[in-house]
């Protein structure tokens, strides 16, 4: 998929991409102060362009939305042919004895056999954490390991 990337000089960047089978096209204005505007235009008139402002959180939101199904999927897929490799995402709930404390202190891939292979926090993803990455309630941890494992990995981010 081909995504179109215009400077807008003053004003920051525009990605779009046109939707299959659609005659329009989806994207984003990335603006140089910070904010995100969702943006859908039609093919036939690229100037009759609707322009959803979005917060800073609503960004986060979105991207939340969007990417963690999105990375898990392709996880899936490429460990579909492995037996006994599933892959999970496991939330950070608001009360977790691990919220606000490192992955290393989890003990995680110890206790469970459970790789945390990402982070997806605020709509950005966070790869390959190390063990001083400190969790945020809200955080959604990308899990590689067996079924057994993930569902102690749960848990253990739930009880401690």
């Amino acid at each position: 998929m081909n995504v179109e990337v215009t400077p807008l000089p003053g004003i920051g960047v525009r990605k779009e991409f046109s939707l299959k089978g659609e005659r329009r096209r989806v994207g984003v204005v990335d603006r140089r102060d910070g904010t995100v505007d969702l943006i859908f235009t039609t093919e036939a008139d690229p100037d009759k362009t609707v322009q959803i402002p979005l917060s800073g959180n609503e960004a986060r939101v979105l991207a939340n939305l969007l990417g963690a199904p999105q990375l898990v999927a392709q996880l899936r897929e490429e460990h579909r042919d492995i037996e006994g490799v599933n892959t999970r995402t496991l939330p950070v709930l608001a009360g977790s004895p691990y919220d606000g404390r490192t992955l290393g202190e989890t003990e995680m891939r110890t206790r469970t056999r459970v790789s945390i292979v990402a982070v997806m926090r605020a709509g950005q993803v966070h790869p390959s954490p190390g063990p001083e990455f400190v969790f945020t309630a809200g955080d959604l941890l990308i899990a590689v390991g067996t079924a057994a494992g993930l569902d102690a990995a749960a848990g253990l981010l739930a009880d401690g």
